[in-house]
């Protein structure tokens, strides 16, 4: 028995785009189509790699700041600059 007695809309057979898609989805909701999924089983393999560099006590601090100041990690500011550096120095500027 379904946790909910309202009647529930029919999912499209087709979606014309996937906006139209989401739009269905932003007013529906999937646990009212419990009979229409089925159990799924998969393996995620994530391979991340991690480089640790020593920093100057005084530069970390520095970064730490830039980086609350900009909004965002000190590893996200880091990995933004180093590739903007290595951009420039791979065209020669």
């Amino acid at each position: 028995m379904r946790r909910n007695s309202r009647k529930r809309d029919p999912i499209p057979e087709h979606f014309d785009s996937v906006a139209e898609a989401a739009e269905f989805w932003d007013s529906h909701d999937l646990a009212d189509y419990p009979d229409l999924t089925s159990r799924a089983s998969f393996d995620v393999d994530i391979q991340r790699r991690v480089f640790l560099t020593a920093l100057e006590p005084e530069l970390a601090k520095k970064l730490v700041a830039c980086a609350r100041k900009q909004g965002v990690s000190t590893q996200t500011l880091i990995n933004l600059w180093l590739a903007e550096k290595l951009t420039a120095a791979t065209q020669g500027k």
